[in-house]
């Protein structure tokens, strides 16, 4: 695989504590290692390194340290490659010094949160490569796993795409099912309209074309475009005319996003980047 520049941004690190620390004691229960604890001396020190087993751009680093690190805070984590960075199959991500039952009870957490994140990166990475000389970027979604949103966003950004709104709460989305509560798309966004602050970011779904011209009455920022063929989109690109952000969503695959992405819309969302990734196999080899 090519070079790749370095991912330049990191997890907050309460954030990383709180979550492996959750992971661990999921796995390590009432009576921790006893595998591990019954073989090694408690003095006993080892090397080992995280050796990838398949290509892939690497995400998820921080955390996979701190799995280890919450066990032997003395442990030495060396990075190989960086989040962002790609990594051939064989090739070595880290390599990890320090007791030796720290490093064999936390090497699944590790590698758990490595090889999830990883795949995010790597499925979002090929999404990017196949829109490469369109204007259209690739997001992401609120598909996430349950108490890993973060985390999954992080890995998206990881692999080269962009994230959509991390939660409720910190843009406004009106869906069909909004619309068909409200009664309509107007009373929908008349309701917005004196609700909203000026700094909130407002999208609108729409499915038609003239969903789209009545949205565009109003004073909204984006629209998604969800569910409509490219025929569909161009016509939908041209009636927006560049006045608010496109959004094109649904039906995409990697098959498909590249004559998506020909539309002229800006993004393209695609779920499947964090419900659907395949985990980036990873194995901590250990050194004799």
């Amino acid at each position: 695989m090519s070079a790749k520049s370095p991912f330049p941004l990191h997890l907050p690190p309460r954030l990383v504590e709180t979550a492996v620390a959750a992971a661990l004691a999921e796995d390590l229960g009432s009576e921790g290692d006893i595998t591990t604890d019954a073989i090694v001396p408690a003095g006993a020190t080892g090397e080992a390194a995280i050796v990838a087993r398949q290509d892939g751009v690497i995400a998820g680093l921080d955390l996979a340290e701190a799995a280890f690190k919450a066990l032997d805070p003395k442990i030495s984590f060396v990075r190989v490659v960086q989040d962002g960075g790609e990594v051939a199959s064989g090739g070595t991500i880290a390599t990890v010094t320090g007791k030796t039952r720290a490093l064999l009870t936390a090497e699944r957490t590790a590698l758990n949160f490595l090889g999830r994140l990883s795949g995010i990166a790597t499925l979002t990475a090929a999404y990017v490569k196949a829109v490469e000389g369109t204007a259209a970027r690739i997001s992401c979604t609120r598909k996430t796993t349950p108490g890993l949103r973060a985390f999954e966003k992080y890995a998206v950004r990881a692999g080269g795409g962009v994230n959509h709104r991390f939660g409720l709460y910190d843009a406004v989305l009106v869906k069909d099912n909004h619309i068909a509560a409200a009664g309509g798309l107007a009373q929908a966004l008349e309701r917005l309209s004196a609700r909203s602050g000026h700094l909130v970011k407002i999208e609108v779904e729409v499915d038609t074309l003239d969903q789209l011209k009545q949205a565009l009455g109003f004073p909204i920022d984006a629209v998604l475009l969800d569910n409509m063929d490219v025929e569909m989109l161009k016509h939908a690109v041209k009636l927006v005319a560049g006045r608010v952000t496109t959004e094109a969503s649904g039906g995409v695959s990697l098959e498909t996003v590249r004559e998506i992405a020909s539309s002229g819309v800006d993004l393209i969302s695609v779920g499947a980047l964090t419900h659907s990734p395949r985990n980036l196999d990873s194995s901590l080899e250990w050194k004799a």
